[in-house]
């Protein structure tokens, strides 16, 4: 089999892979912001003490984390449309899928940070008279998300790899785009395995930057 690579130019990119890409950084951004938003407050809801509170955050984040993504891309893209009486398209049913997703992953790592932050710094915070919300918002969230940020980057650039399973419900991402690129030029071997390349590099030159912060997080302690 011969390879042959040349067929690549910046015209293909413009005409089939930057729309893709766009959708695939726009995905990880929503999905990082949403999940972490939703996944701060169910760390909290376990950590609240209250049975009530912690048993169905608990077990929201058990079942999320026990189930593969691309089934839970096919239940909302599927689901939904009976639920709300109309389709919401895959692009917005890929966005609520992976918040939802990534939420419980992100549950695991806020819990993680409020924990590291020593018992003493609440104490302080109760000293001063602070209300448990101010506490947490004031003191230890600051903490929190400072001691895991390097996993949350980590966590970020895995969740940008994942964004390449919405092809199970037609979302245009960058994966797609290299797919439909090797179609219409009959080379998809080639496409694919420029495709492996891109992500590649763009999750290396993304890990590299998350260790580089690490390590100055690291000096400044």
């Amino acid at each position: 089999m011969n390879l042959d690579f040349s067929f690549y130019s910046w015209q293909l990119v413009q005409t089939y892979l930057l729309q893709g890409l766009q959708f695939s950084l726009q995905l990880t951004l929503i999905a990082t912001a949403g999940g972490v938003l939703a996944g701060t407050v169910l760390a909290l809801l376990r950590l609240s003490g209250k049975a009530w509170l912690a048993l169905p955050a608990a077990a929201y984040v058990n079942l999320m984390r026990s189930v593969p993504l691309v089934m839970v891309l096919l239940w909302f893209f599927l689901v939904m449309p009976f639920v709300l009486g109309h389709s919401v398209g895959a692009e917005l049913s890929a966005m609520i899928s992976f918040i939802a997703f990534e939420a419980a992953f992100f549950s695991e790592i806020m819990r993680s940070g409020i924990q590291s932050v020593a018992r003493g710094q609440v104490n302080a915070g109760r000293a001063l008279g602070l209300t448990y919300v101010q506490n947490m918002q004031l003191i230890i969230l600051p903490q929190a998300l400072r001691n895991m940020l390097p996993v949350l980057l980590t966590q970020t650039i895995i969740l940008f790899q994942d964004t390449s399973l919405v092809y199970a419900i037609g979302a245009y991402d960058l994966l797609k785009g290299f797919e439909i690129a090797g179609k219409n030029l009959g080379r998809p071997v080639e496409a694919y395995l420029a495709a492996a390349v891109v992500y590649f590099f763009i999750c290396f030159a993304l890990s590299q930057a998350a260790r580089q912060l690490q390590q100055r997080l690291a000096i400044r302690r």
